[in-house]
Formats: C-alpha cells, structure tokens, sequence
C-alpha cells in the first residue's frame, strides 16, 4: 500500500480530522471494508473510548486486521461478508456516529455503490457522518492518462528496484492493468462520486481533499 498509495496517511489524517467527535467521548463507527484496518486503528488511537463495526469480505483479511490491531482487536465487531449485504450484516443496528471507509467502494458499480452508501448512511443517527477515502477517475480520457503515467512514475521511483513488479513502467502497468481486471475496479469520477453520497440521503456531502486520482469526500446525515 505504501508504493501503491503514498497518499493513504495524509489521506486518513484529513479523514480523522474532517469528524467533528471530541477525543473522549464514546463513538460508534462502522467500517466498510476494513481489510487491515489501517483506518480503523487509527481511528481507534484518536478516539480512546470509541467501538468499531468492520465488515470485510474476507477471513484472511480480518485476521491481518486483528493481528494489526493488537489489544485493540477488543474494541472490534468483526463481521465477514460482502458489505452489498449490509443490511442483513448489520442486522440490529442504528445509531452509529461515523461510518468510514479506504480504497474499498471503488470495487463496486455505480448502482452497487449508491446502494450500499444509501444504506449505511440509514444506519446512522441524525447529525453523524459519512467519510469516505477512496481513488476516483478523471473525467477526459486525456487527463486519466496523464494522472495514471504520473501514478506508475511513482511506483516505481518508490519500489528503487527492489520488487520485481515495479521494475520499470511496462511492468508496472502490466501489474496494475491485470490486478484492476481481478479485483474489478470501477472508480467513478468525482463529480459521480460526490453525487452518490448526496443522493444517499446526506444533508449535505462535499469533497475534502483530492490529488490527482484520490479523494476524501463525505457529509452529514
């Protein structure tokens, strides 16, 4: 993640920021597609008392995350499966505080997304808050080609030789090209991005951070 995404710090720090909690009170978040949970401990470091939903598609994924976590782990609701099933995931829940998310949304389709977004954003109680970290596409052909050659500069330059993958830009590419075919990636454009989170059903949704392909938006419910 480090070479594929320099930005994720900043980009987690913008996110933590943009929550108006304070410190010690007791939040309730839920996290969608929490992989490692690298959002999720450091969620849990800024806000001491608070408890977290994960919900991940894969077992192998949670116990990295629970690993990651440490004693913290405690503090963790984790639930396996496909965040398009939020519903019956979360089966029992509502007023949660914040509902966070990192590089995860970007796998489903526009109807998918909408979908889940408007979901989550049911489950929380009113004046709580959406945030999303996510990478997003540009909207001319020319400009995704000149933001993807800026993306494979940066691997590379980043990996200095030391992974096979990242050798040079045709092996970079290659990389991404069939890793984007696997995992099905379908990043929308900002402008669809930030319209999915105002059609979801928050008062108000805006973009916090961008650079180039990656985007920290959200809102309020």
């Amino acid at each position: 993640m480090d070479l594929m995404h320099p930005n994720r710090a900043t980009m987690i720090r913008v996110a933590l920021e943009v929550m108006p909690f304070e410190r010690t009170v007791p939040i309730r978040a839920l996290d969608l597609g929490t992989g490692t949970s690298y959002f999720t401990q450091r969620f849990l470091a800024r806000f001491p008392n608070s408890v977290v939903l994960a919900i991940d598609g894969a077992e192998a994924m949670v116990n990295v995350a629970k690993a990651r976590l440490g004693s913290a782990a405690a503090r963790v609701d984790f639930r396996i499966g496909d965040f398009r099933r939020l519903r019956q995931l979360t089966e029992g829940t509502s007023g949660i505080d914040v509902v966070f998310s990192s590089y995860a949304l970007h796998h489903l389709d526009r109807v998918d997304k909408l979908a889940v977004v408007r979901e989550a954003v049911g489950l929380l109680r009113p004046g709580g808050w959406f945030v999303n970290a996510d990478i997003v596409r540009a909207q001319s052909h020319e400009l995704e080609e000149r933001f993807q050659a800026l993306r494979v500069a940066g691997i590379v330059e980043r990996a200095r030789g030391r992974d096979g993958r990242f050798t040079d830009s045709a092996t970079t590419r290659r990389f991404l090209d069939e890793m984007e075919t696997n995992e099905r990636d379908q990043p929308l454009t900002i402008g669809e991005d930030v319209e999915i989170l105002r059609q979801s059903g928050l008062k108000s949704a805006e973009p916090f951070w961008m650079e180039y392909r990656e985007l920290v938006s959200g809102g309020i419910a």
